[in-house]
């Protein structure tokens, strides 16, 4: 579900549409998600925003349904400057995020399990801060395979 090619440290971008689309495009590049999987999460972040706050930590998980999906993974990046995704909580309140989970689930049943094994790394505010001070994409994807980010049935 982790691979450091999909790991991006210090990424640079404007707005949540920008990271979305360098990271969906490395995705799509690598075959794990269709050429449709970028337009889709944009579509569907509009609708149901993925903005999380967490403490001072802002995240966002955007992702899409299943069908846009070949192989289960998850692009990451920690971003140089935060931009704003909108409150899944509250769509009126703004979430500055440093930190995005791209997901792509294959099984659409596996989908809110995949949600439910972020949400308990979320509650780390340590390893947050870890992922989002580490430079090495390698680290990073250690970091995350060491706490059992199991992959989702294909």
């Amino acid at each position: 579900m982790v691979h450091e090619e999909l790991v991006f440290p210090g990424l640079t971008a404007s707005n949540y549409e920008e990271v979305i689309k360098l990271v969906g495009s490395k995705m799509c590049a690598k075959g794990f998600v269709k050429d449709s999987y970028v337009d889709a999460v944009l579509e569907r972040e509009k609708v149901f925003p993925t903005g999380l706050q967490i403490g001072d930590f802002g995240i966002a998980i955007p992702h899409t349904d299943s069908k846009h999906v070949e192989n289960s993974m998850v692009g990451i990046a920690t971003l140089k400057d935060a931009v704003i995704f909108q409150s899944m909580v509250d769509p009126s309140t703004e979430v500055a995020a440093k930190l995005v989970f791209l997901l792509a689930v294959k099984d659409p049943d596996g989908q809110m399990e995949m949600l439910k094994q972020l949400m308990s790394i979320f509650q780390n505010i340590t390893l947050l801060e870890a992922l989002w001070q580490e430079s090495s994409p390698q680290k990073m994807a250690e970091l995350l395979i060491g706490l059992k980010l199991t992959p989702i049935q294909n």
